[in-house]
């Protein structure tokens, strides 16, 4: 019974650290509240795997999951980026806070209705979403004109959710059962470098999220691009035809 409910631990887990981490912004405490959004994104990147392990997936477990997700990667890092610079903007920043957890929750709300493809996603996931975000509101004073370009990036992001755009699925990639009990030692080291070394972490981890953004945006361009050169070309057929 323990065994079967594992999954579900981690993926509580996740919610509980999402919950914190809006305390914690509450609070002014950015930093640690990405640290943890950050730490909520390893425990959501083994839930699944583990319950394939364990043979342990089931539709209450998805749903959870979805739900955790919304909160710790919709709620707490657009809360974090309202605590750092939205809240300048009045009701604009209101909106804009809004809309990100929103366009995450549809995300969610598509990809557990929709029949998926095991290769990938289609729009950017939340988890990658909320992680960029959260870090990203971390270089407020690195950015210049941080008060317009940071709003806009969050908006971007808010649209790379619900978008069509394809990205890699990496979550279907096992690991060995065996390899479980390194997971407590990890979070703990993760956890570990953002605290003592936050800003080098933080770049650790916003560089890849960031470029697995840009990559679907990349890809997506490239498809387009050769969509449109074989209908211009058919077009061209058809009228040499004629």
């Amino acid at each position: 019974m323990f065994v079967k409910a594992l999954p579900s631990a981690f993926t509580l887990g996740n919610l509980f650290l999402g919950i914190i981490s809006i305390i914690l912004a509450f609070n002014d405490e950015f930093g640690l509240a990405a640290i943890l959004v950050i730490v909520g994104m390893l425990l959501d990147g083994l839930d699944g795997r583990i319950a394939r392990a364990l043979n342990a997936t089931s539709e209450f477990g998805k749903e959870l999951d979805s739900l955790s997700d919304v909160i710790s990667f919709g709620v707490a890092p657009a809360f974090i980026m309202y605590g750092v610079i939205l809240h300048q903007l009045g009701w604009v920043g209101m909106v804009i806070t809004g809309i990100f957890p929103i366009c995450g929750a549809l995300r969610l709300a598509r990809f557990n209705v929709m029949a998926g493809n095991p290769n990938y996603f289609v729009g950017l996931p939340i988890t990658a979403a909320g992680g960029i975000l959260a870090t990203m509101a971390l270089y407020q004073n690195l950015i210049p004109a941080s008060k317009v370009i940071l709003p806009i990036a969050m908006l971007g992001l808010s649209y790379l959710m619900i978008s069509r755009i394809k990205y890699p699925n990496f979550k279907k990639v096992g690991i060995p059962k065996a390899a479980y009990w390194i997971v407590p030692v990890l979070a703990a080291f993760v956890t570990f470098v953002f605290v003592y070394y936050p800003e080098q972490a933080s770049k650790l981890i916003f560089l890849p999220l960031a470029l697995y953004a840009i990559y679907g945006l990349k890809k997506n361009y490239r498809t387009s691009k050769k969509k449109r050169k074989i209908i211009v070309q058919d077009s061209l057929d058809s009228k040499f035809e004629l």
